[in-house]
């Protein structure tokens, strides 16, 4: 049943993502649109559109979590596989996912104190390079 579910929820977003599937939307709210004279924009015609928009809506959220949910744990293992095979890199990393937002705000701040060393040693190589060029005159 899992795998099932699994490549319909797949197939699913992958075509309602197209632009086939945006067109025949248009088309069906287009439809819908131009038929309200046809029903005197009676609250039968207005219900319709609103209850079909409703269900595909909230079928639609199951299928596209399930799928950017898959491809997130894909994303997260080969990271992992990066991460483990790499000899320099710290393992503490691995499973990263899983760690408190206390915990990913002290990685963050580290990662960014990192960057600023690694720009203002850019910059400084830079500067000596600079200075070492003869001025052209």
């Amino acid at each position: 049943m899992e795998e099932r579910f699994r490549k319909f929820a797949h197939a699913t977003a992958e075509g309602a993502g197209t632009s086939t599937a945006f067109i025949v939307a248009a088309a069906v709210i287009a439809g819908w649109a131009v038929s309200g004279p046809l029903f005197h924009f009676s609250d039968t015609w207005q219900l319709v559109i609103n209850t079909g928009t409703t269900i595909v809506t909230f079928l639609m959220v199951f299928l596209i979590q399930n799928t950017q949910n898959r491809d997130a744990k894909a994303i997260h293992l080969k990271l992992d596989e990066l991460i483990r095979c790499n000899a320099n890199a710290r393992n503490g990393l691995l499973a990263l996912e899983d760690m408190s937002d206390e915990d990913l705000k002290g990685l963050q701040t580290e990662f960014e104190q990192l960057r600023e060393r690694i720009h203002h040693v850019r910059k400084s190589r830079s500067n000596l390079r600079a200075a070492d060029k003869p001025s052209e005159q």
